[in-house]
């Protein structure tokens, strides 16, 4: 009993990276943990494309279940993009799969274009983009590409990233700069858009 306390304690302070390999050794612990760090994030992004509680909460449990047998097929550098990933595919298979079973059911109606596809299109090229974005995020420098993040993605401010990097606000100003336009070079070199 006091084993498993202590453990439980000291399974949280492992990294992300650490507790998958636990889960790829089907430690039970691991799994639960990584639960506890991301089911809020999945079921956010989850009821945000399925917009039902109800539907996001089973695909959510699901995504958790085939978790371990993800894990053993890909290699993740960085578990919380890569779940991020995962998850949003899930939901847009979902959404494909409701899409063609109305489809289905509706055959015999006349077509008419559906305003809600363009949206659903312009969902998955923002995706899309996004994908790209964050594999791109990948040929900046290490500082560059903590103080992109934390300016874009986290918004905070110069002088927030300047604390927290320890570094002048000019440097903050310089390395969002500089990202932006290796970015934008990777991008446009990359033909990812």
């Amino acid at each position: 009993m006091l084993f498993s306390a202590l453990f439980r304690k000291n399974i949280r302070k492992l990294s992300d990276l650490e507790l998958v390999e636990l889960v790829k050794k089907s430690d039970d612990n691991a799994l639960a943990e990584l639960f506890k760090r991301y089911a809020p994030l999945v079921m956010g992004l989850c009821l945000k494309y399925l917009k039902d509680s109800q539907v996001a909460e089973d695909l959510m449990m699901e995504i958790f279940e085939k978790l371990t047998e993800k894990l053993l097929k890909h290699e993740v550098r960085n578990f919380k993009s890569w779940l991020f990933s995962l998850s949003r595919n899930e939901c847009l298979m979902v959404l494909r799969k409701s899409k063609l079973d109305t489809m289905s059911l509706d055959n015999s109606l006349i077509y008419q274009e559906d305003t809600s596809d363009k949206a659903y299109t312009g969902k998955i090229e923002t995706e899309l983009k996004l994908e790209a974005l964050d594999k791109a995020m990948d040929v900046l420098g290490e500082d560059q590409h903590k103080a992109i993040r934390l300016f874009y993605f986290d918004f905070k401010s110069y002088d927030e990233i300047a604390k927290l990097m320890e570094t002048s606000i000019n440097k903050v100003k310089s390395l969002i700069q500089n990202g932006k336009r290796n970015l934008k070079i990777k991008l446009e070199n990359g033909n990812e858009f």
